[in-house]
Order: structure tokens, then C-alpha cells, then sequence
């Protein structure tokens, strides 16, 4: 297979509008260092195209699933399936999508939280299904960064010195996670391996993807299950006969496999936790819809 030209480079030499997320509605429970807020005007661009309500999105690494989210709210899809490996996250998303979200709400309202009320209850994550939602919930918040990976530390400071009450607001999770519960009928979750829901659902046209995976140089940090066959991923999104639109970290490795496949590439600036800016990259096979 012949290697493409991978980028355009008249477009890398345009300053990109970086999106100020503040201005993007948040809707999921989550606090995601790697969470996709800021690509929503561009995920939006993309179910414009190739959603409708004749189609169902997979999000096979869904994380924080704000794309879902936004797909399923906003009415640019007909159907949503999340999938998620982590059991911690995959516990909230059960909680809220399986009747109890009332509960979670309820629960996450009424909680005082300070250092030694968060560790018992992430220490008591294992007493059943709820109980792991719920000490996800809290690590989420306090945290730092909002990492769930094992050996992540609680936020010392925070903003303005309140260390982790910092990124605690009940009374907004609470809205969010009831608002979810009102969508369940639009949502389907499986709590699973990724790569074998996309494979399970490759022969259909009318389903779309979002890919959007642990990434190769942050994946460890960021989350419990970070190792993946990043070349095997590429692979798979061959096969898939809906559209797909991967968002991955901007690596020559990364660059290189997109050029095998003869995907089409796009650099897009964002922002990260600590303000600088950087850049990531778009993967599809056709990114016409991409609008400056």
C-alpha cells in the first residue's frame, strides 16, 4: 500500500480557533484529563455529515462519554451504545443507566466530603455495584487532574486553596446525572472490551464510530487500562463499514500507521489541564466536513 501525503500543509500553517470549553454544555459526571469537551463543535461538524436518526454511534473507549452524550442530547444520532472496560467508570454508567441514577444523585448531594470521608468510601468500593460507582464518583473529584489510575494522589490545593472540595459540586452532579437518567431510552451500555463491540458491529452501514483511544504517550498515566494494539486499532477501522472518526495524540507512529491505511489526517489545537497548548490528531477516511 502506498504511503500518502499525510497532511496538508497549507492548513498546518493556519492558526486554528482553539474552543474555549466553557462554552460547550457539560453534561457527563466525569472529570477527564484526556475528555473530549473542547472537540465537540468538530464532532458536531462530523454527525452533521454522517449521523441521522437512522444511525447509532459506538463509542467503544467512551471514558467520560461526552460525545455519546452530546449525540444522544442533541438528537444528532438515533441511538448511542457507550462501551467501557474500567469497572469503575463502567459502574457509574450502570448506576445511572440501569435505575439507580436517583440513588447516585441522592447519594453524591447529601455527601460531606472531606480527606477521610473520601477514603472510606473509596475503600468500601467493593461492597457491591452502587457502592464502586459511588467511590468512582468521589476519586474522580478529589483526584488530581481527576485520573483514576491506580496510585493517582487527592488534589492538595486546587483552586483558590480548597484543596478537594475544589471539583466537588454536588448539586450540578446531581442535575447531570438525573438529565442522563432522561436519555436512557437513546443510550445502550455494555460494559466490555471495545474492540470487540466494533468487530461485532463492522458489517453495518448504519452504524458510526467514535474511536477515541488511550493515548501511546499519556495512556499509562491517565487510566488503569491504557495498553492496547494501537496497530491492530488501525486494522479494525479498515474493516468497519460506517464511517469512524478516531481522535488520537499527534505521534509520527500515529501519523505513520494513518498513512498506511491511507486514512485521512487532520492536526487540530487544543488545550490541556495545565492551559498549554498542543496538538491532536483527527483520523477518518474522509474529513471534507472538517470546517476550518
Amino acid at each position: 500500500m502506498n504511503q500518502i501525503e499525510l497532511f496538508d500543509t497549507n492548513s498546518l500553517q493556519e492558526k486554528q480557533h482553539i474552543v474555549n470549553v466553557a462554552t460547550v454544555p457539560q453534561r457527563s459526571p466525569f472529570r477527564y484529563a484526556g475528555g473530549k469537551t473542547w472537540l465537540i463543535p468538530r464532532i458536531r461538524q462530523w454527525l452533521l455529515k454522517h449521523g441521522g436518526l437512522n444511525k447509532e454511534l459506538i463509542e467503544p473507549f467512551v471514558g467520560g462519554g461526552i460525545v455519546s452524550l452530546t449525540a444522544a442530547f442533541e438528537g444528532l444520532v438515533g441511538q448511542v451504545i457507550m462501551v467501557e472496560k474500567d469497572e469503575g467508570v463502567a459502574a457509574v454508567w450502570r448506576t445511572i443507566l440501569e435505575d439507580d441514577a436517583e440513588w447516585l444523585a441522592d447519594t453524591i448531594k447529601n455527601f460531606h466530603l472531606t480527606p477521610e470521608n473520601a477514603r472510606r468510601a473509596i475503600e468500601a468500593s467493593d461492597q457491591s455495584l452502587k457502592s464502586l460507582a459511588f467511590a468512582t464518583v468521589v476519586k474522580n473529584r478529589v483526584n488530581r487532574g481527576g485520573i483514576l489510575a491506580d496510585g493517582a494522589s487527592f488534589i492538595k490545593q486546587g483552586e483558590n486553596g480548597k484543596g478537594i472540595t475544589s471539583r466537588w459540586y454536588p448539586e450540578t452532579l446531581q442535575k447531570r446525572i438525573l438529565a442522563i437518567s432522561q436519555m436512557k431510552h437513546k443510550i445502550k451500555f455494555i460494559e466490555g472490551d471495545g474492540f470487540e463491540i466494533c468487530e461485532q458491529n463492522a458489517h453495518r452501514r448504519d452504524a458510526i464510530y467514535f474511536i477515541d483511544p488511550p493515548y501511546i504517550k499519556a495512556g499509562r498515566r491517565l487510566y488503569r487500562y491504557s495498553t492496547i494494539n494501537h496497530k491492530g486499532l488501525f486494522e479494525l477501522a479498515d474493516k468497519l463499514q460506517g464511517d469512524f472518526l478516531i481522535s488520537y495524540d499527534n505521534t509520527q507512529e500515529v501519523q505513520g500507521l494513518a498513512g498506511y491505511y491511507g486514512f485521512t489526517t487532520r492536526p487540530i489545537s487544543m488545550k490541556n489541564t495545565h492551559h498549554a497548548e498542543k496538538t491532536e490528531l483527527l483520523i477518518g477516511r474522509d474529513l471534507s466536513w472538517f470546517l476550518g
